[in-house]
């Protein structure tokens, strides 16, 4: 199928957002383009007309897309509750509550099905998908049986965008040693390295950069300075974000600031 996949070095990076402005970029050309993840730890969810639901941020991004959400968009939602417990959704549909440990143990056939099916239907229905990971995708305990990162995109075929959050600081181990984390061939699927939430001049990280380039092999497809008025709400916590100015369509305004500071015919060449 065409599309690809945006991982990142840990939780929180950004990729929700970069998911976002690529679904609106590529709706501006003309693509019938679908957000998809496969697996969402999320307490704010939408009801759909069908009575289904999904994370709040599978919507928003369907929105940015110009497109209906539908359930397939996330798959497996998993919506938090007490004592590490947490209510489990196929396909918006209520299964039943668990722990992480018992749903990797005895849920991870029937969710890898869930978004086998997903993935199946939205390839038929749309010319392209944008797939989020979560979380890190090289974490080494969980790999055996993750449902979220490199094997979904290795079941998609498709190829990966690495986002790293260079505002906390460790933007270089981060990558570098995300990618040493992975697989030979899963570290093939890596075509572009994305270093979000930067702060000041971007000109001074270009360094930062070419050094980057250098040791992974990999290119930087951008430095995408923090927006603090974005207007987007968060996908998985109640942070305040700064509201866009009035009658600003708030997809369109982070879709343009990404596109400005990214090598979008990089990107397109990944999609193609």
């Amino acid at each position: 199928m065409k599309g690809l996949m945006v991982v990142g070095t840990a939780s929180d990076v950004g990729k929700t957002m970069i998911c976002t402005a690529l679904c609106r970029l590529l709706a501006n050309e003309g693509v019938h383009v679908a957000p998809f993840k496969s697996q969402n730890m999320s307490g704010f969810t939408e009801t759909l007309p069908d009575g289904r639901e999904i994370s709040r941020s599978q919507l928003q991004q369907a929105e940015a897309a110009r497109t209906e959400p539908v359930a397939e968009m996330n798959p497996i939602l998993m919506k938090p509750g007490a004592n590490l417990q947490a209510d489990v959704l196929f396909m918006g549909i209520p299964a039943g509550g668990t722990d992480g440990h018992v749903f990797r143990e005895k849920w991870f056939d029937k969710g890898f099905d869930a978004i086998r099916q997903a993935l199946n239907y939205l390839s038929n229905q749309y010319d392209a998908l944008i797939m989020e990971g979560a979380g890190s995708t090289a974490e080494v305990n969980l790999m055996d049986r993750e449902l979220t990162n490199m094997r979904v995109a290795e079941l998609a075929d498709v190829p990966v965008l690495l986002v790293s959050d260079i505002s906390k600081g460790g933007a270089f181990a981060s990558v570098i040693g995300t990618l040493q984390l992975l697989s030979e061939e899963r570290r093939s699927r890596v075509k572009a390295i994305i270093i979000n939430k930067f702060y000041g001049d971007a000109s001074y990280f270009e360094e930062g950069v070419a050094f980057i380039e250098q040791y992974t092999g990999i290119p930087v497809a951008g430095v995408i300075p923090v927006l603090e008025n974005h207007g987007i709400p968060e996908e998985d916590m109640d942070r305040r974000t700064q509201p866009a100015a009035a009658g600003v369509d708030v997809y369109e305004q982070w879709a343009d600031h990404v596109k400005k500071h990214i090598n979008w015919p990089l990107i397109q060449s990944i999609l193609a």
